[in-house]
């Protein structure tokens, strides 16, 4: 009697074609493991190497001090040849279409010639601390364009769903001759502000006809936007994204002038269609003639800087605090007699802030 086969069994698959020939993929090994000095990292940047720009990124993005210093140096001398693009942020709940919207207003841009870095942050897991890291997939056209470089990057714990080295990241690319830089953030709805604070535009993405417009509202994110795209403006969807673009609009106007006497717009699009992204572009240019014409925008410029000083300094100093030896003992004992009700959380943290570090 024939031996009955198992429905639990694996066929044989197909086998995949090689992605990369062997002379190639020694190359990439080659230079992931040979430590190149600071001066071939400046160089190669300043020339638009996009391996040296990712690899640059990454010590900056490293927790290794080795690392961190070189990363340093990189930026200290790439400093000077920074700070002429344009900074634009991008937010939005998820699912409103960021990474879509993107793509289609960096295509728009690269076929005018210019080069447009998208610095795509993703959520990082609470548990286990891990990224998807999925934005070159969403974003296939411009992931292959001559013009763009997307780099996602895993939000951590940083607030606001911002990568705490997103700022170095920003100098990188603007030395390797990137004149705009795209942030996009997570959109989880907290504090848009650190966003805000390092971008010389502040877009926000809403979805028409989802219960949202009255949530932009209450979470004030709309005080901080320069400007409110109603996207999937498509497949039916037109007639509710005018609403709500006329719903936004009344909101904003009960809002003071900003300080850069710019008027927030409110304009609809459809990124899947790339509609309506060349009013954005335009829109975009004539906050940024206003600004500079103003001087709000070299205001805003140094802005950034104080921030960016005021964050290193906290972040310094909560590394140092939970990286010294006699903090790590005392914090252990403190834990174990919050656990016994011996002590509160207050008075441990008086405590530990009182030792020297």
């Amino acid at each position: 009697m024939a031996k009955k086969q198992s429905a639990i069994h694996e066929k044989e698959g197909v086998s995949q074609p090689e992605t990369t020939n062997q002379l190639s993929a020694e190359k990439i090994k080659q230079f992931r493991t040979v430590k190149n000095s600071t001066a071939e990292f400046v160089t190669n940047i300043l020339e638009g190497n996009i391996p040296f720009l990712s690899k640059a990124i990454t010590l900056v993005e490293s927790t290794n001090s080795k690392h961190q210093e070189q990363a340093n140096e990189i930026i200290e001398k790439c400093l000077p040849f920074a700070n002429n693009s344009v900074r634009i942020g991008i937010t939005g709940v998820p699912g409103v279409g960021k990474s879509t919207f993107i793509e289609a207003f960096g295509k728009h841009l690269t076929n005018q010639g210019k080069k447009v870095a998208v610095l795509a942050v993703d959520p990082s897991s609470s548990v286990n601390k891990g990224s998807i890291l999925g934005d070159k997939t969403r974003m296939e056209q411009l992931v292959t364009d001559k013009n763009a470089f997307i780099r996602p990057s895993p939000a951590g714990t940083s607030l606001g769903g911002v990568a705490q080295k997103t700022r170095e990241s920003i100098i990188l690319c603007e030395a390797a001759g990137f004149d705009t830089i795209i942030i996009e953030t997570v959109g989880v709805g907290q504090s848009e502000t650190v966003v805000h604070s390092m971008v010389d535009f502040f877009l926000l993405l809403q979805l028409a006809g989802a219960g949202d417009e009255l949530q932009g509202i209450k979470r004030g994110i709309i005080e901080m936007a320069d400007a409110i795209v109603i996207n999937k403006a498509d497949h039916g969807n037109e007639k509710n994204a005018k609403i709500a673009q006329i719903e936004f609009n009344r909101a904003l106007h009960l809002y003071p002038l900003k300080d850069s006497k710019w008027q927030p717009k409110v304009l609809t699009a459809s990124a899947i269609k790339s509609v309506g992204i060349d009013a954005i572009d335009k829109m975009i240019q004539e906050y940024l003639s206003l600004t500079k014409e103003n001087g709000y925008f070299q205001q805003k410029r140094h802005e950034q800087n104080t921030f960016w000083l005021l964050s290193t300094i906290e972040e310094q100093l909560k590394e140092r605090f939970y990286q010294n030896p006699s903090i790590k003992k005392a914090l252990s004992e403190e834990i174990k007699q919050l656990a016994n009700g011996k002590t509160t959380p207050f008075l441990a943290a008086k405590r530990l802030l009182g030792k020297e570090f």
